[in-house]
């Protein structure tokens, strides 16, 4: 059991809401998104969430094409996580739960634009708060805009959502030998390289102290016993075991 977090950056892919080689959103997906986040903030956390794209679109995907420049394929990409914010509001408010979609980009027709001030009052209201467009710039990720985030926000913890169980030293999937972590440093994540995030998050969060926790949101429950402070997943941070 750890300190449960008073304000947390939770991290969703892209690929979380819709089924498993398919594209677009399934409204299964994004029921159970929108439910375990409702979870969450009725314990009474402040929850911000970072939306990924690629079930939309994959900008860097296009960018390797070499059909369209990659500074054009991220914006492209930046739009499909608008797709997913907007959609993530409508489901949370269908449940009750007061929402706020806030862009990187200028967007006001379908987002508030994001201003670090409102935000934070955002959250001191109970209201959640969606983050798209990434950091509105290209050549960056969507982990490196929930680290960014995470830490303009003060946020307690960067939650990390994902499709398997933590850290593990191999892919599960394909090596049946890989173990996976309890625990790890920001120094040990980026030495062994194993693909937690990209590199530039990694080192944000490890120089401005923001503990990362990767654990599996398709159990029911899971977003809600992280916030109540249980220690499932991986913990990422600067504490030597």
């Amino acid at each position: 059991m750890t300190t449960a977090p008073r304000r947390v950056v939770l991290k969703i892919s892209g690929e979380s809401f819709t089924a498993p080689g398919t594209l677009g959103i399934g409204p299964d997906q994004l029921g159970h998104i929108a439910s375990e986040v409702a979870a969450a903030c009725r314990l009474g956390v402040q929850v911000a969430v970072v939306c990924g794209g690629g079930n939309i679109i994959r900008g860097a995907t296009l960018a390797k094409s070499g059909t369209i420049d990659q500074s054009t394929a991220d914006y492209m990409g930046m739009l499909g996580t608008v797709i997913n914010g907007v959609a993530l509001k409508e489901a949370l408010e269908r449940q009750g739960v007061q929402a706020r979609c806030m862009s990187a980009i200028n967007l006001t027709a379908v987002a508030e634009p994001f201003i670090r001030l409102r935000a934070i009052r955002h959250l001191e209201k109970g209201r959640v708060v969606i983050l798209v467009a990434g950091t509105g710039n290209p050549f960056f990720t969507t982990d490196t805009c929930a680290s960014l985030r995470g830490i303009e926000l003060g946020a307690d913890r960067l939650l990390k959502a994902t499709k398997v169980d933590g850290i593990y030293s191999a892919d599960p999937k394909k090596d049946p030998t890989a173990t996976r972590f309890d625990h790890l440093t920001f120094a040990e994540a980026i030495e062994k390289q194993l693909g937690v995030m990209d590199m530039t998050a990694l080192t944000m969060c490890r120089e401005h102290d923001l503990p990362v926790q990767v654990f599996d949101f398709q159990a029911t429950g899971n977003i809600a016993r992280v916030v109540g402070g249980e220690t499932i997943g991986t913990i990422v941070d600067n504490q030597a075991s």
